[in-house]
């Protein structure tokens, strides 16, 4: 699936950022412009690489993205129940069964409470991996390379900014703000 927001950037300099078309259309002109082994096209948010066919003519690179599944925006699921196996011990089967509305209403309830208990957890771990793919992506080979790494991973935000505060100001302004909610900040 086609992410709905992108980034791309040639090299180390932001080539475009937006609504997919956009950077598609922005990243089309550079490949034909001779900038192809160079450009990194990824999800604006995930930064996982964004893979497009960008051969032929803009129309029918735009035919083809158009053609592809969008992702789901998010919101309310739709209805009903998904069936999957849970393995537990007895005990945990006797302490579910024993619980009001059996097992199934018990499990729903941990397990609700349990996202909402890891939301902030989760949106870090989402933000750090987010930056480390963009970092790896664009500055894997760049001098501080590990160390700000390991201040991504240890959750050490000042030592972080201050060691990509050298890096290529259009990657470093995109990084500290993927960054941001891996060291608490909004």
């Amino acid at each position: 699936m086609l992410p709905s927001h992108c980034i791309a950037f040639a090299g180390t300099v932001l080539l475009a950022k937006g609504e997919l078309v956009d950077v598609v259309k922005a990243v089309k002109a550079a490949i034909d412009a001779g900038h192809a082994p160079s450009i990194a096209l990824l999800d604006g948010a995930t930064s996982h690489p964004v893979q497009i066919d960008f051969g032929g003519t803009e129309e029918e690179v735009l035919q083809r993205i158009a053609r592809a599944p969008a992702r789901s925006s998010p919101g309310r699921p739709k209805p009903g129940v998904v069936p999957r196996e849970v393995t537990l011990l007895p005990r945990h089967w006797e302490w579910l069964s024993g619980q009001p509305g059996g097992a199934s209403v018990a499990l729903r309830k941990l397990v609700e409470r349990a996202s909402r208990d890891a939301r902030g957890a989760d949106t870090m771990r989402a933000a750090r991996d987010a930056a480390y793919r963009f970092m790896h992506e664009l500055m894997g080979d760049a001098p501080g390379f590990e160390e700000a790494s390991r201040a991504l991973f240890a959750g050490d935000g000042g030592r972080f900014a201050e060691l990509v505060a050298r890096w290529p100001r259009d990657v470093r302004g995109h990084l500290l703000k993927l960054a941001g909610p891996a060291f608490g900040a909004a």
